[in-house]
């Protein structure tokens, strides 16, 4: 990840649609929209649940997926292992990062098979440490979300992520909700996050429009990951909260935008700064003033542009005696008075 820009990734997640041609297409589509990453998702619906149909195992929390077992939900949306290789591939023949959010230890070895640069762990997978130590064992950048973190959470992750010597850690912003309401955004925790667990942040953004990114990213945030896909028509679990090619699109233009506004800190008189200089103020002769007349505020003013003396020596000029007639419109100056 190159620290002197914003990393955006585009998740990918169930937007698949069950084909493989689609994941490759939504991959070279991410890249046209400018994302610099595309970020899978590794498991089964085996290694994240059970296949159990009883009401603890159905979901009812209020979402677009309410009413569907967490077996079936993630069946339909998980992304076949024999698709990874081939999408890596094509991630790289893009100029894309490739990388993944493994959900158990298959997952891991797996992904350290296709040599993957990054780990993302996902929101709801922040409290499964054992996890955690496992991907932060491998030594490559690790990016956590921290939807339903507590702060207890967030430092039992960091420090597990330490503990084996791994301090490549960036921990995103995340509201779980799909798609998020910006009142829930709180996006100044991301500079809290920075100063409180002295680690990178960035934000996982639910929310619909590009606003948010924006923000997060004039507040510090380094990494922006979005749901992309190639066209909403697709369907899927995801597909309500995911932004199409266009609209991530805007949504790049505009972090990049965020970031050239941001700058840096700055004080330096350029050529161009220096010439717009004429137009502040100086003082002027504002009245005529014949030779032995004292200066007054009334026959000496600050106006524009700057041609004559700085109008600090307001005071320090009033009371003096002019050596010579003076016009008005002159551009006054030291030699004009007794000192």
């Amino acid at each position: 990840m190159n620290q002197n820009s914003v990393f955006i990734i585009a998740e990918l997640s169930a937007n698949h649609g069950g084909d493989i041609e689609i994941a490759k297409e939504t991959i070279r589509a991410a890249k046209r929209a400018g994302a610099d990453a595309i970020k899978l998702q590794t498991y089964t619906a085996d290694t994240i649940t059970l296949d159990v149909k009883s009401d603890i195992f159905k979901i009812n929390q209020g979402t677009a997926w309410d009413g569907q077992y967490f077996y079936d939900l993630y069946k339909e949306a998980s992304l076949p292992w024999e698709w990874h290789k081939e999408l890596f591939d094509i991630a790289k023949e893009e100029g894309l990062v490739c990388f993944s959010s493994p959900f158990d230890f298959t997952a891991v070895d797996f992904l350290e098979e296709l040599e993957t640069p990054i780990y993302k762990i996902a929101s709801f997978e922040i409290t499964d440490i054992p996890l955690i130590e496992y991907v932060a064992s491998k030594q490559k950048p690790i990016i956590i979300s921290t939807g339903i973190a507590t702060i207890e959470d967030i430092e039992l992750a960091i420090n597990t992520c330490k503990k084996v010597g791994n301090n490549d850690i960036t921990i995103l912003k995340c509201t779980s909700a799909y798609p998020a309401d910006p009142k829930d955004a709180n996006l100044i925790t991301i500079p809290d996050i920075i100063e409180k667990f002295k680690v990178k942040s960035g934000l996982s953004d639910h929310t619909m429009g590009v606003e948010a990114p924006m923000v997060a990213v004039a507040l510090g945030a380094k990494v922006i990951e979005k749901h992309f896909i190639l066209n909403k028509n697709i369907g899927g679990p995801d597909a309500h909260f995911s932004l199409d090619e266009k609209e991530f699109t805007q949504m790049v233009d505009a972090v990049r935008l965020t970031e050239r506004l941001i700058g840096k800190v700055d004080y330096e008189m350029t050529d161009k700064k220096m010439s717009s200089r004429i137009f502040s103020r100086s003082l002027f002769v504002c009245e005529d003033i014949k030779v032995g007349d004292t200066i007054t505020t009334i026959n000496v003013k600050s106006k524009r542009p700057n041609a004559g003396l700085h109008p600090k020596y307001l005071h320090q000029i009033i009371g003096k005696k002019a050596i010579r007639d003076l016009e008005k419109g002159e551009a006054f100056n030291l030699k004009m008075i007794k000192n």
